[in-house]
């Protein structure tokens, strides 16, 4: 699912190409909400491009509600790009869900944007307020818009006994977190992801408070390009595990390392035993299991993904938008 740096990369497309330009045409088929949308954004300006956790939202002139959109868990939005490859250059491209074309102006040719969504798991909502309405309103701080001071952040933390990857998972806590940030965060903040929160020392939540913002912030400082994470990141060793049956990498201090998977809340997370230690009184439940054993799981969840996508291509009236 995109995280807070590919929804961010989203955004910043959406401002570089529609504000301050009209909205000419929404092309869509059989889509009840996105015909909605297009007749109440068609002939109004974009103002601004907002983001708010996974969520993003395009702040329209005029009368009329404004777009909220969820990349749900394959969701992407591209430019109109012209290709000598005959599989780039098809426009619309497979699973496209809308098309949104910004007028000319001056000497700036129109531009297209299409949001494709091959799982059919995006959300769009429509909104007079959308910073103080659902699904926002619903979510707790974004880590780069308004992260808690380190004496508010504190508390929130000790209160809770859920283990400390499922509450960075939690949208209501911290919005726009996911698996592979949250797995990174700890890995930094040097916390086990069964760790409970309630646990943890003063220092160790300063110490996840400054790997949150630094985690965020060097992803987006990157336009959310994984190629360019630093190469000590876990995230560019944990993925591939099945393929060469290994899961060793090398820490910042040169020392090789080893990545094991376990499972916390329903959800895999990597994490490094040598530098993640789990104390006996923040022990949880998760299962711990083998690279084999992650990557049949990974096998599996691959053949769910290839019926879903087979699923996807199917003609549908779109049931997976908020008729909202």
């Amino acid at each position: 699912m995109p995280e807070l740096p590919e929804v961010e990369r989203v955004a910043r497309l959406l401002r570089d190409i529609g504000v301050d330009r009209v909205v000419e045409s929404v092309t869509t088929s059989e889509d009840t909400i996105v015909l909605r949308m297009a007749s109440e954004i068609k002939g109004r300006k974009v103002r601004t491009v907002g983001r708010y956790g996974k969520v993003f939202y395009l702040e329209m002139e005029g009368q009329g509600r404004h777009p909220v959109m969820h990349l749900g868990m394959t969701g992407n939005v591209y430019p109109y790009k012209s290709s000598s490859k005959k599989e780039d250059s098809q426009w619309p491209p497979r699973f496209m869900k809308f098309i949104l074309k910004f007028a000319q102006v001056d000497d700036t040719p129109s531009a297209e944007v299409v949001f494709i969504d091959p799982r059919r798991l995006a959300r769009i909502r429509l909104c007079n307020e959308p910073l103080k309405e659902p699904p926002i309103s619903n979510l707790g701080f974004d880590p780069l818009l308004c992260m808690p001071s380190l004496s508010e952040f504190i508390p929130q933390v000790q209160r809770r006994a859920n283990p400390i990857k499922s509450l960075l998972l939690d949208q209501k806590f911290s919005a726009g977190v996911g698996n592979w940030i949250a797995d990174e965060i700890l890995f930094h903040s040097r916390i086990h992801p069964e760790q409970r929160p309630n646990t943890l020392t003063d220092e160790q939540i300063k110490t996840l408070h400054e790997k949150m913002l630094y985690v965020c912030e060097t992803a987006v400082g990157v336009n959310a390009n994984s190629s360019l994470f630093p190469e000590s990141w876990l995230f560019r060793h944990r993925w591939g595990k099945g393929k060469k049956q290994t899961s060793d990498f090398r820490l910042p201090s040169g020392e090789t390392a080893i990545i094991k998977w376990i499972t916390v809340g329903s959800r895999t997370s990597a994490y490094v035993p040598k530098v993640q230690t789990l104390t006996s009184t923040g022990k949880g439940k998760g299962k711990e299991k083998t690279v084999a054993e992650d990557a049949a799981e990974d096998a599996v969840s691959n053949g769910k993904r290839r019926r879903s996508t087979r699923l996807a291509e199917r003609p549908s009236t779109s049931p997976y938008f908020n008729h909202t």
